[in-house]
């Protein structure tokens, strides 16, 4: 018996057998249930998301001999659809049969009754081929066909078709298979097929596959014709001339080291190779998207391409400007690649603009795991560090708990009250108290923003957890809660934003009655004297994507025009 491909031997028999397009099957079920059919359809979508399937599907519940809406898969009429031998059932492929004289034929057929089932089916793939003519044709019988008749024209293209086509039908329009769809169905194909697979594998699968779940099965075909009776990473690497993921960390390393000869070796590797060029220059755009993402939100689960750990090694590597810059080289790149007889070339060009980009200096050891965003401006003036804190003991790695462990060790009695010296007099910025409470307005925020330094930040998220060792405090404990549920989002010498996850929390510690506590805790803890400012994560984000906006727009205040003015001095 010949070959079946996967795409064909897998293709769902049933309604509950489909991957994705829930709302579809929803809706055609719940029509066939209450015999609410059109005479019309149109399936709209990319391809190999399961628009021919469905119409088959839909043929099948409508002539089934248990009835309708039921698909046996075993009666001489589902039998028949599966086969493609149905009397009833006509496909029509509009590519290769276009002209008028097709449609005419196919109209005077139309008046004839069924020969096996309830209706008679037809079936149009790639309707939008039809000619003016073929249409024009089509739209009187589409409007009003026999009681008998039903027509599901399918398409990638609806846009092309006829508005007095389109507003006969009923339309569906198809999306792209999620990934977990696609995964979960090639991983029962690989256990029904008996071939052990690789996780990581099946990801560049779907990555290829880019949402059709044909595609996928084609390309699981291929690798597996290729390596047997297994499915590994490199196979299909070697297949589709692609490069792996650890590959493409080393080259944006060897980038943001400087090391221009390694760079050069690499891309010479890539063009003797044969590598897929264009792909490994998305696949290098979706890394820095990755990097983007942990540098502005630290949000995991939006990662695509890298894991934490990964992304975190890019952390003290880049800053938010840089990697922005980089984003912009490699779009630009991508539409110059369809402009250029040879994009070789361009691809040197554009990875050594990568290389000029980064900025000369020392790479700082990756963080281990950074709390919150981290704002740079784009010239940030070197800002000389505080005085180290006696008790703090840096060690490599450390977890939360061993930070606390010793920041406690040099201080055996941090609780006494003695050592703790409270003052009234408490900074304010002018201008922002409203109702008893502080209110900073975007522009004052953005100011902030521009003039806040890195590295006092970084001491305070560093030494934050400190703030729980007077939680016990009769008169600071209280305020030392408040700031110990949020984390340090912009610091400057006078000016720290603290972010929260709940907006309570932030109303609170904005009230006036309570800076002076929050005030003294900051300068107990830090020896700092600074105005605090809570802040909830939906304003954080929005702020932070105002900062960017500006930024790319050349609208940021140079940080030597900004004045902000406390009261009473």
């Amino acid at each position: 018996m010949a070959y079946k491909a996967l795409y064909r031997t897998y293709r769902p028999s049933t309604f509950e057998e489909v991957a994705g397009q829930e709302h579809i099957v929803k809706t055609l079920k719940n029509a066939l249930a209450t015999r609410k059919l059109a005479h019309a359809y149109l399936f709209a979508g990319p391809r190999g998301t399961g628009k021919t399937t469905m119409a088959k599907l839909l043929a099948k519940a409508l002539n089934c001999d248990e009835g309708i809406g039921c698909q046996c898969n075993e009666c001489k009429n589902c039998k028949a659809i599966i086969d493609g031998t149905h009397p009833d059932v006509i496909e029509l492929d509009a590519a290769s049969n276009n002209g008028v004289d097709e449609i005419r034929e196919l109209i005077d057929k139309v008046k004839y009754g069924t020969i096996l089932g309830r209706y008679k089916v037809y079936i149009i793939d790639e309707v939008h081929m039809l000619s003016t003519g073929a249409f024009n044709a089509l739209l009187k019988t589409l409007e009003e066909p026999p009681e008998h008749v039903i027509f599901i024209l399918a398409t990638t293209e609806p846009h092309k078709i006829l508005p007095t086509i389109l507003s006969r039908c009923q339309r569906y329009d198809f999306t792209k298979l999620s990934d977990d769809d696609i995964n979960n169905r090639l991983k029962s194909v690989l256990e029904k097929e008996g071939i052990a697979y690789n996780e990581e594998a099946i990801k560049i699968i779907i990555s290829l596959a880019d949402g059709g779940m044909r595609d996928a099965l084609s390309i699981l075909d291929q690798v597996l014709a290729y390596s047997g009776n297994k499915l590994e990473v490199q196979d299909i690497l070697d297949i589709f001339a692609l490069e792996s993921k650890e590959e493409k960390i080393a080259l944006l390393n060897a980038i943001i080291n400087k090391d221009v000869s390694d760079v050069l070796q690499r891309i010479n590797r890539y063009v003797s190779l044969g590598t897929d060029i264009k792909r490994l220059t998305d696949d290098l755009l979706l890394i820095l998207k990755d990097i983007l993402i942990y540098q502005s939100s630290r949000n995991v689960d939006c990662l695509e391409i890298l894991t934490e750990q990964e992304a975190a090694s890019f952390f003290k590597g880049l800053d938010i400007d840089e990697t922005l810059k980089m984003i912009d080289i490699i779009m630009a790149a991508q539409k110059d690649y369809k402009t250029v007889n040879s994009i070789i070339p361009l691809f040197e060009v554009t990875i050594l603009k990568l290389v000029a980009t980064k900025k000369d200096g020392h790479q700082s050891a990756p963080q281990p795991k950074p709390v919150e965003p981290v704002y740079e401006k784009p010239t940030p003036a070197p800002v000389s560090r505080p005085a180290p804190q006696p008790r703090q003991e840096p060690a490599p790695a450390p977890k939360q708990e061993e930070i606390i462990s010793l920041l406690d060790q040099p201080e055996p009695e941090p609780e006494k009250a003695p050592e703790i010296v409270l003052s009234k007099d408490v900074l304010t910025i002018k201008n922002t108290k409203k109702d008893g409470s502080f209110f900073i307005d975007d522009d004052l925020m953005l100011d902030i923003m521009v003039i806040s330094k890195k590295d006092i930040k970084n001491s305070l998220i560093d030494n934050w957890s400190s703030i729980k060792r007077i939680i016990t405090h009769p008169e600071l404990g209280r305020a030392a809660a408040m700031l110990a549920d949020g984390h340090p989002l912009v610091a400057s010498q006078k000016i720290l934003v603290v972010e929260y996850q709940f907006p309570n929390i932030t109303e609170k510690a904005n009230l006036l009655e309570n800076q002076e506590a929050i005030q003294n805790v900051i300068q107990t803890v830090f020896n700092k004297k600074m105005f605090v400012y809570a802040v909830s994560r939906k304003d954080s984000i929005r702020w932070q994507q105002h900062y960017m906006n500006s930024y790319q727009l050349g609208k940021l205040p140079k940080p030597d025009t900004i004045n902000i003015e406390f009261e009473g001095e």
